[in-house]
């Protein structure tokens, strides 16, 4: 996951939060296609995993953190690498894990 290292990760449920608040229908076709320069960590993801859905809100405010730390509050709900998708931040992780 570039700079982070490398990792394994379990087979299960991830979600991921980010902002797209430059666009957001150009954020998500990007993440779509295989073929690209891997940049963001969800970029290093995407080679292995598969989208299974996607939600988004619509706003103008960063809420990528607020609705991650509500995500961890489900049980079951872990941290599979610290710092994924986070570097511009004080979370943990952007990146949730549920078996």
């Amino acid at each position: 996951i570039g700079k982070l290292g490398r990792f394994s990760f379990s087979a299960g449920h991830y979600l991921y939060f980010g902002s797209a608040l430059n666009g957001f229908h150009g954020r998500i076709s990007r993440h779509l296609r295989k073929d690209k320069k891997l940049h963001w960590h969800i970029d290093y993801l995407l080679q292995k995993a598969t989208i299974v859905d996607i939600w988004y809100v619509e706003s103008g405010e960063r809420l990528e953190c607020d609705l991650c730390q509500e995500a961890m509050r489900f049980p079951g709900a872990g941290v599979p690498v610290k710092g994924f998708g986070s570097s511009d931040c004080r979370c943990k992780s952007h990146l949730v894990y549920f078996k």
